[in-house]
């Protein structure tokens, strides 16, 4: 039994990649952590993954900094050893991303010697059941986001990410990179008032976001309407599943989700960890 880390994707796709791909759904991050890798590269990511006893890879987790640690499937005799495992790498985690319960075990064992971890956001994730565009439909109408709206979409992206309480990206290369595999839809009234982002598929899976409407265009149902048109694209690019998250203390999101037919999977807990 032991976890193996590495900075190299394709062995971890490799060892971790049937595991993950049991229920793309639940491990969407995590898969896209591996096909951004491979498409646009990163500067400081790692990967491991646990063997079990019998020889099954039966953990995988991921970091990419300055973001927590991305926790996919960790079984409880793999919780101590992984604490044990990344701290000997010298590699330096800020938190943990991961289901509730899990995510709340790996922090109180990181912080058992020392330090405290604070809440640092709950999100819950939906999957597509059958799509239901909003009645009415808001004026205006969806259009594929192009290159001459570049500077609009790294604007947007960097306004959702301060928003969210995001790390710092690089929002253009960000934008320009679902550009070239037409992962943004504009909602258009005369110009342009919500924008839906989505992700390259993994595993027959495409997650929607970011969903971000400048407060100025607000409560005009403009984001909903959008979504189901990227949610569309989504299914028309072959999508066998759609899903997306929302922030669990916003109700209005929550509810909208729920009305255009997504249906919640589970709940995902991240916390940031103190001196």
């Amino acid at each position: 039994m032991s976890w193996t880390f590495t900075t190299d994707v394709e062995a971890y796709a490799a060892a971790a990649g049937e595991l993950l791909r049991a229920e793309p759904a639940r491990h969407t991050i995590s898969l896209t952590v591996i096909e951004t890798a491979r498409t646009r590269g990163v500067e400081d990511e790692m990967y491991g993954w646990w063997t079990a006893p019998d020889g099954r890879v039966a953990g995988a987790v991921s970091h990419t900094s300055p973001h927590p640690l991305l926790l996919a499937v960790v079984p409880d005799e793999a919780v101590q050893p992984l604490v044990d495992g990344l701290r000997t790498t010298g590699r330096a985690v800020a938190g943990v991303n991961g289901p509730a319960a899990l995510a709340g075990q790996v922090a109180a064992v990181w912080t058992a010697s020392g330090g405290r971890a604070e809440l640092g956001g709950a999100t819950r994730l939906f999957r597509l059941g059958t799509l239901r565009p909003p009645e009415p439909l808001p004026t205006g109408k969806a259009r594929p986001a192009t290159d001459a709206d570049l500077d609009l979409l790294a604007a947007w992206v960097g306004a959702f990410n301060r928003e969210a309480a995001e790390p710092s990206a690089d929002t253009r290369r960000a934008a320009e990179d679902r550009l070239s595999f037409g992962g943004w839809t504009l909602w258009d009234d005369g110009e342009p008032v919500s924008l839906v982002g989505r992700s390259r598929m993994a595993a027959g899976m495409i997650r929607i976001a970011p969903v971000y409407t400048p407060p100025r265009f607000r409560r005009r149902g403009y984001a909903a309407a959008a979504t189901v048109a990227a949610t569309q694209s989504a299914l028309d690019a072959g999508a066998g599943e759609v899903v997306l998250f929302t922030d669990l203390t916003n109700p209005t999101s929550n509810a909208l989700y729920r009305r255009i037919g997504y249906e919640p999977v589970h709940d995902r807990l991240v916390f940031r960890f103190v001196d």
